[in-house]
């Protein structure tokens, strides 16, 4: 009988099988640029660690396998010396492991073992499902969550001394917290503050049924029908167009993510954020358009226009031109859809999500954001929630200077000081 299999889809099938095993990394000869820097092996099509020279000194990759189904690539740093408390570090979109590297050789001098994997979706992990009419139910945010967990087992930890999350990674590390606070025994989320978990009915033995509601417009309908229409990223992002939008957008992929890194840091002048009043579209439509696009545009226009100069480029001193092509290379080569895929499963996930109806996170917690990042505000009121109900040992609130949206990237020396006396129990 002849196999539908493609050739990579039998090798993350085997991935997916083979019992756990740890693999260190090794040097190929390499070069970043090249093709073969591009992550594949010419013989069986698996992805190798980076190559000499990509990472800082200290800093390694390697490969876990039988993570939840996935062969996972892990950056590690902190893993001489014998047994130290580890620290896992949590990435979002569009990001990989490689956005850590500029913390991980401070929390590991501060005697932290740590890694950071390419989450499900990303980089050169393998085992996932990259099609959009694929495995959808992998992606919901306890599966992560479960890969988490999985990776921190694969390291011999039955407990790790905080779990980190930036981006997407925030509320998956949240999420961490509050279904395993034995094992994650403290949070620190960035960016993308956490507005707690859901609710359920309560008290409601002894009264009648409420009459069921009308729906009114959505929130994406009310956006779509102001003067200039526009529409919610995150509605984007669930669409079938959106990945071919970016992995082959019109200026190239590289210039893309040039282009969207730049939109959201601290270098384009336009990011004041500030909070919104409420969660209409009037309100919403006050952030700018990678959050509330225009309606008529992909993401590759809507960040085209905000193109940093040559002169820019040439200035940017948290994001060179050659750190820029291990993002462009390795979302290149796998697309954007393992990471959207998140997006487009929060409904599956959500009924499992409500067994942990009104669980708080009660180990001590800290938020870190960039001054000039709207993530902190996109969701109104989630900052609040988080400050007085969601966390209840948060131990601060810090909004850095001169940093956007890539914090750990934009300001490494003060994100790592602020993760660095949190973890050890000194007030930041």
């Amino acid at each position: 009988m002849r196999s539908n299999m493609t050739r990579r889809q039998l090798m993350q099938g085997i991935a997916a099988a083979v019992p756990m095993v740890v693999t260190a990394s090794t040097t190929h000869g390499l070069t970043t640029g090249s093709d073969t820097a591009a992550g594949e092996d010419e013989e069986t099509d698996e992805p190798r660690p980076y190559p000499e020279g990509v990472l800082p000194h200290g800093v390694r990759s390697r490969f876990v396998n039988g993570i939840n189904g996935l062969r996972m690539h892990v950056l590690e740093a902190g893993y001489e010396g014998g047994t130290r408390p580890g620290v896992l570090l949590l990435h979002g979109f569009p990001e990989l492991a490689y956005s850590w590297r500029k913390v991980m050789i401070p929390l590991a001098q501060a005697g932290f073992h740590v890694f950071a994997p390419d989450q499900r979706g990303y980089g050169r992990t393998i085992g996932w499902d990259g099609n959009y009419d694929g495995d959808l139910a992998s992606f919901r945010r306890l599966n992560v969550v479960r890969d988490a967990l999985g990776l921190v087992f694969a390291f011999g930890y039955r407990s790790v001394a905080t779990v980190v999350g930036h981006d997407f990674g925030s509320p998956i590390a949240a999420w961490c917290a509050v279904t395993r606070p034995d094992v994650f025994r403290s949070v620190a989320l960035m960016s993308a503050p956490f507005g707690g978990t859901p609710s359920l009915p309560f008290d409601t033995a002894g009264h009648p049924a409420r009459p069921a509601v009308a729906a009114g417009p959505s929130l994406y309908d009310e956006l779509a029908a102001l003067p200039r229409p526009r529409k919610h990223y995150q509605q984007y992002y669930t669409t079938r167009e959106a990945d071919n939008n970016m992995r082959n957008a019109p200026q190239g992929i590289h210039s893309f993510l040039r282009a969207y890194y730049h939109y959201k840091s601290a270098d384009w002048l336009g990011n004041r954020p500030f909070r919104l009043a409420a969660r209409t579209a009037t309100e919403m439509a006050k952030m700018p358009t990678y959050y509330i696009m225009n309606l008529d545009e992909g993401m590759a226009e809507t960040v085209a226009k905000h193109m940093p100069s040559a002169e820019e480029i040439a200035n940017n001193d948290w994001l060179s031109d050659d750190e820029l092509r291990i993002y462009s290379q390795e979302f290149g080569r796998t697309g954007f859809q393992g990471g959207l895929n998140w997006y487009r499963s929060g409904g599956i996930g959500a009924p499992e999500q409500e067994l942990f109806a009104d669980r708080t996170i009660d180990q001590p917690s800290i938020f870190i954001s960039g001054a000039s990042d709207w993530g902190s505000y996109q969701s109104p009121g989630a900052l609040e929630q988080m400050q007085n109900r969601a966390c209840t040992d948060l131990r601060g609130v810090h909004m850095i200077d001169g940093a956007g949206h890539w914090v750990q990237q934009e300001a490494p020396e003060q994100t790592s000081r602020l993760l660095i006396e949190f973890i050890q129990g000194r007030e930041p």
